[in-house]
């Protein structure tokens, strides 16, 4: 199985976030890299992030990024 690199990219954004503090957001910079600024704008289509360009996480967000940390802690 492959996994398509849009899926990466937003996988990649979403780990960024702490999931145990709602009070942390993430900004995508104007400047970031073309992949990054397109991965938080459907990340924010799906409802998972507040802002077009990252912001806080949803409660959706929030619980796809617990999962996605389980995930991460199992594989590593």
């Amino acid at each position: 199985m492959t996994l398509p690199a849009d899926f990466v990219h937003e996988l990649s954004l979403l780990i960024q976030y702490d999931a145990s503090n709602s009070q942390t957001g993430l900004k995508v910079h104007h400047d970031a890299a073309p992949e990054a600024i397109a991965a938080a704008q459907r990340l924010f289509d799906k409802g998972l992030v507040s802002q077009h360009d990252g912001g806080y996480l949803t409660k959706l967000g929030q619980d796809v990024v617990e999962h996605l940390q389980a995930v991460r802690s199992i594989l590593a």
